[in-house]
């Protein structure tokens, strides 16, 4: 037993945010899941591009595909390795997600990044992608924008699970969550089951930081701003969990738990420490609590299994985290405006990411690589 292992009789589960075909095929994944009980795997557009885009490890596949598919586009091209690799992380989760009930053990997979604003092509791929790659234990990634947000419940009313993404204000959280309760409901007027439809809120954590603190050391709030520096992240998170504790005890969510409902869990995302003058495991050492999950890249979970600290922190001190939160508001560090912006950014990184994976996989056309 690990400190990765501790996290789980926490409440807490540990997910991968990383996926690549030769760790697959070499095992890596399956070491985790044995070794560290990890439980989930994410994927976004930048993670396929690095994975896809650099060295030779997709050529064969491509090849191969190409060679039945001459005229399929670039990105049929991509979806074919894509969801190649989500089936393969998927069926390596399956065992855990039936030993669990369908309460963990899934892989996610996101929906193209230029559908961000667009309800209906969102609702439209989330069920394509879900029918290819014909795995239970999938989840859908879907951005938690304006338009994203009935997408997320039309997806759940579908019966689909949804891994919504780009969270990273505590009133868009809330809107997700409602959504999927809707969704949930949907069903449920219909005398549908509900029981096994999983879903997570991915909420963005050292992004807002760096944010946060790049005004800081701008000068922004003075003197006394210093003192919420590296706090605001995890404070934010920490509310976020504590509205999501009292909506679960409400009359709404019980009804809904009653018919077996599974609430959807809070995810920590984007939990690499950015800033080396903070420990490294900032983000999962903070962030500890009952029916959330942490999504680590390799690195941090490197990182974490060596010298992590396992307790109950995150719901601890949450006066504290109100008070850091109005002392951000009062020195004019304007964390609506920074969230708004990470949104609008994250979009954007995600969509260039996709641009670069596509133009990666377009130069290894064979009509490309002969012109």
């Amino acid at each position: 037993m690990g400190l990765l292992n501790e996290l789980e009789a926490q409440g807490q589960a540990v997910w991968l945010d990383f996926v690549d075909r030769k760790f697959l095929a070499e095992g890596g994944l399956q070491k985790l899941v044995d070794e560290d009980g990890l439980t989930g795997v994410t994927s976004n557009p930048s993670i396929f591009e690095k994975a896809m885009g650099h060295g030779d490890a997709y050529d064969a596949a491509l090849a191969e595909y190409d060679a039945a598919n001459p005229d399929a586009s670039t990105m049929a091209r991509y979806e074919h390795l894509a969801i190649q690799d989500i089936q393969a992380a998927a069926d390596t989760l399956r065992p855990v997600y039936d030993r669990l009930g369908a309460k963990d053990g899934y892989v996610s997979l996101e929906v193209s990044p230029y559908l961000a604003n667009d309800t209906d092509a969102t609702i439209a791929e989330a069920a394509k992608l879900w029918s290819e790659v014909d795995r239970p234990n999938l989840m859908i990634k879907i951005p938690g924008t304006p338009a994203g947000v009935p997408a997320i419940a039309a997806t759940i009313d579908a019966g689909i699970n949804v891994n919504v993404t780009l969270l990273f204000s505590i009133e868009a959280y809330k809107a997700v969550a409602l959504a999927f309760v809707a969704g949930l409901e949907k069903r449920a007027e219909r005398s549908e089951p509900i029981d096994r439809i999983a879903s997570v809120a991915s909420f963005f954590v050292s992004r807002i930081d760096t944010k946060i603190d790049d005004a800081i050391d701008a000068g922004t709030g003075g003197e006394d701003a210093k003192a919420v520096r590296g706090k605001v992240a995890i404070a934010n998170a920490k509310l976020a969990y504590a509205w999501y504790q009292d909506f679960v005890a409400s009359d709404r969510w019980q009804a809904l738990a009653a018919r077996g409902a599974m609430p959807q869990r809070l995810l920590w995302a984007s939990t690499g420490t950015k800033n080396p003058d903070y420990p490294d495991t900032l983000y999962l050492d903070t962030l500890i609590g009952k029916d959330t999950v942490n999504t680590v890249p390799p690195k941090t979970m490197d990182a974490f299994r060596d010298h992590g600290t396992v307790a109950a922190t995150l719901a601890a001190d949450v006066e504290g985290a109100r008070h850091v939160l109005a002392e951000a508001e009062r020195l004019g560090l304007d964390l609506d405006g920074v969230t708004a912006t990470l949104v609008e950014e994250g979009v954007h990184s995600f969509a260039k990411a996709f641009d670069d994976l596509l133009g990666a996989i377009a130069a290894k056309h064979p009509a490309e690589a002969s012109a």
